[in-house]
């Protein structure tokens, strides 16, 4: 019976391990605030990653659309571009340079950001800079005015966080955990009747060996 314990620890302490093997998701709730940090490049000098606050990062799960203020890089001269990137959620998710600054346009840039979610689970993100559309300067003339200003620091970006959710089956994680279970509970149950065996072996032997040594046995004619 001791023995049978064991192997239930072992099954579970194995199976445990097992699951910890699945790719981990940071859950979130709806309403979540998403954080978010930036970092700004302009020449070949980068700034390092800031952590957003939390009215400019994105919601999970909510669509809206926040000011993102980009404050100005050092040793700017209006001559060259200015690139910024982002990381998103607890997992990370990169967002290469996005060109905002000097980027041969007429228009005032906005930052449009896509992001995927299924269920408490946020899937990544994509973002690319646009053109700012003409409804959205005329609700929001400050921006233009202030964004071709060259005195006028912080610059301010619409960035616009739109949210997609998905339904998503991980199949492959599913088909791993299920193959791995029938094989470890095939291991140990073969360990299982191994132990049995040989406590009956055993316990055969110690009975052969006890008849044998008992006193009489088989009388010898002469």
């Amino acid at each position: 019976m001791a023995g049978l314990k064991t192997i239930i620890s072992t099954v579970s302490i194995l199976l445990a391990s097992l699951f910890s093997m699945i790719p981990y998701c940071a859950a979130y709730r709806p309403g979540d605030i998403v954080p978010m940090s930036k970092m700004g490049q302009y020449h070949s000098s980068r700034t390092v990653w800031h952590d957003m606050i939390g009215r400019h990062c994105p919601i999970f799960g909510v669509n809206r659309e926040v000011l993102v203020p980009i404050s100005k890089p050092t040793g700017y001269t209006g001559a060259d571009p200015y690139k910024i990137s982002f990381q998103v959620g607890k997992e990370k998710y990169y967002i290469p340079w996005l060109l905002v600054i000097n980027r041969k346009s007429s228009e005032v840039p906005m930052i449009d950001v896509h992001l995927r979610y299924s269920g408490s689970d946020f899937l990544g993100v994509t973002a690319k800079v646009i053109d700012m559309p003409h409804h959205y300067v005329e609700l929001h003339p400050d921006i233009g005015k202030q964004f071709w200003d060259p005195q006028t620091w912080p610059k301010y970006v619409l960035v616009r966080y739109t949210w997609e959710e998905q339904s998503e089956i991980d199949v492959a994680s599913g088909f791993y955990v299920l193959f791995g279970s029938g094989l470890l509970m095939s291991f140990v149950l073969s360990i299982y009747i191994l132990q049995s065996s040989r406590d009956k072996i055993e316990r055969f032997v110690r009975e052969t060996v006890a008849e044998s040594s008992m006193p009489g046995g088989v009388a010898k004619v002469e």
